[in-house]
C-alpha cells in the first residue's frame, strides 16, 4: 500500500500543477482524511501540527498533479502491434486483460477512463453486450480501479472494420436504431466510426449523423466519433458530435466547425509516435518497411498540424492514449501529454488535456481536479511537468 493510501495523510512542501495555469505553484500542502481532500495550502502556509495518526510526506522536489483522465481507452483490449486481431480473442481472455489494464491505470495515476469501443460477447444471460460494460459494472465502487464511462461497441458502415469487431449498419438511416440498441444495452455514450471503406467519402451524411446525435442526447448520452480522414471529420463536426476522436486529418474549416459546435477534440498523437518506435522491433511490414516508416511519419506530421489548427480555432482538447485500440498500453497516458507538447501545444494546455479538460468531457465535476471536499486522487511526480512533460512518467506516489 502506498503511504498516500493511509486514512489520514499530509503532503507538505510540494509544487502543484493542474493544467489551469502556465506556471507551478510552490510551497503546497494537501491534507487527506478518509479519501477526501480536507485542506489545501499554498505559498508555504500549512495546517499546523498534524494529528498523531497522520502520515506526513515531505513532497519537496515533487509536483502534485490531479488524477488523470484517459479520454480514449479500450479497457478490454491489450494493445501492442497486433491490437486489431487481439480484439477477437475469447471473452474470458479479454476480461482478464481488462483487469490488468484497470490495475495499470490506477498505478500510473489514471483515475478516470472513458472507454470508446469494446468487442461484444454473450453475457451470462446470453445477451450480446460490450465487454466494457461488464468491466464498468464490475469496478463500480472499487478503490483500486478507475471510474469508467463506457460506450458499447463501434457503430460502422458495413466493411469499415474487420468482421466481428463492430456493429455494422448497411445504411445511414439505420444509425438511430443502432444508437437506441447501444443505449438499451446500458452504454453511457455512443461511438460512431466516421471513416468508411472508401477513404475519399464519408460513410454517413450530416443529416444521418445529426439524427443519431439528437437521439443520444434525448436519452442523456453523448456521442464520440472516430475520425482519421477528412470527409468523416467534416461530417462529424457539422453534425455536432460531442467529441472527435483522433482527428488526424483536419483542415481550418473543420477546425472552425468543431469550435462553433463546441466539439472536444480527443488527441491520440502518441499512437502515431508509438508506431514509429515499432520500426525497430516489429516484423510487421506496415511498421518496419521503408514505405511503412514514411507513411507513419507523414501521418504523424499531419496529425500534429491538425491539433495545432484545432487549438488555434479555440477547440477544447482532451488527451487519450487509445490503449487497446492502438499500440499503447494502459499506463502510458503521459506519452500523449508529451506528444501534444512536441506538436507545439503549450505544456499547461497539454497537462490540462489529461486532467480537467478530460474531466469536463467525462462529465464528472471532480474528474481531473483536486480541491477541498473532492476525492483525494492525485500523484506526486518527480520534477516539473510544465517544463518537462516527461516528469509525468516519473510517478513517485499515487492514490
Amino acid at each position: 500500500m502506498s503511504r498516500l493510501d493511509a486514512a489520514r495523510v499530509l503532503v507538505t512542501g510540494a509544487a502543484f500543477a493542474d493544467g489551469t495555469e502556465p506556471a507551478l505553484r510552490h510551497g503546497v500542502s494537501v491534507a487527506v482524511a478518509e479519501g477526501r481532500v480536507t485542506g489545501m495550502w499554498f505559498g508555504g502556509d500549512g495546517p499546523g501540527d498534524p494529528t498523531a495518526d497522520t502520515v506526513v510526506i515531505d513532497g519537496s522536489g515533487a509536483t502534485i498533479v490531479p488524477g488523470f483522465v484517459d479520454s480514449h481507452a479500450h479497457l478490454s483490449m491489450p494493445g501492442g502491434a497486433r491490437w486489431v486481431e487481439r480484439g477477437l480473442d475469447p471473452s474470458d481472455d479479454l476480461l482478464a486483460v481488462g483487469e490488468d489494464n484497470g490495475e495499470l491505470l490506477v498505478r500510473a495515476g489514471v483515475r478516470w477512463a472513458r472507454d470508446v469501443g469494446a468487442p461484444r460477447r454473450a453475457d451470462a444471460q446470453g445477451r450480446e453486450r460490450a465487454l466494457s460494460l461488464t468491466l464498468r459494472d464490475r469496478w463500480a465502487g472499487a478503490p483500486d480501479r478507475p471510474y469508467v464511462r463506457a460506450a458499447g461497441t463501434w457503430l460502422t458502415l458495413t466493411g469499415a472494420l474487420p468482421p466481428g469487431l463492430a456493429v455494422e449498419v448497411e445504411h445511414g438511416a439505420d444509425l438511430v436504431a443502432a444508437v437506441e440498441q447501444q443505449l438499451d444495452d446500458g452504454a453511457d455514450l455512443v461511438k460512431l466510426y466516421l471513416d468508411g471503406p472508401d477513404p475519399e467519402t464519408a460513410p454517413f451524411s450530416v443529416d444521418e449523423v445529426r439524427a443519431a446525435v439528437q437521439r443520444a442526447h434525448e436519452r442523456g448520452a453523448t456521442v464520440a466519433a472516430h475520425s482519421g480522414q477528412l470527409p468523416g471529420a467534416r461530417v462529424g463536426a457539422d453534425a455536432g458530435i460531442d467529441s472527435m476522436e483522433h482527428g488526424f486529418a483536419l483542415d481550418a474549416d473543420v477546425a472552425a466547425s468543431l469550435a462553433a459546435h463546441d466539439v472536444t477534440l480527443v488527441s491520440t498523437l502518441s499512437v502515431l509516435h508509438s508506431w514509429q518506435t515499432f520500426a525497430a522491433t516489429s516484423q510487421l511490414d506496415r511498421f518496419a518497411s521503408a514505405d511503412g516508416i514514411t507513411r507513419i511519419a507523414e501521418r504523424r506530421e499531419r496529425g500534429e498540424e491538425s491539433v495545432r489548427l484545432a487549438h488555434a480555432a479555440g477547440v477544447a482538447i482532451a488527451a487519450g492514449s487509445d490503449f487497446g485500440g492502438g499500440s499503447l498500453r494502459a499506463n502510458q497516458l503521459a506519452w500523449e501529454v508529451g506528444a501534444l507538447v512536441a506538436a507545439g501545444i503549450e505544456p499547461h494546455v497539454a497537462l490540462g488535456a489529461a486532467t480537467w479538460r478530460g474531466g469536463d468531457l467525462f462529465g464528472d465535476p471532480d474528474a481531473g481536479r483536486l480541491r477541498v471536499g473532492g476525492p483525494a486522487h492525485f500523484s506526486l511526480v518527480h520534477g516539473d511537468p510544465l517544463s518537462d512533460p516527461a516528469a509525468l512518467w516519473r510517478v513517485w506516489l499515487t492514490r
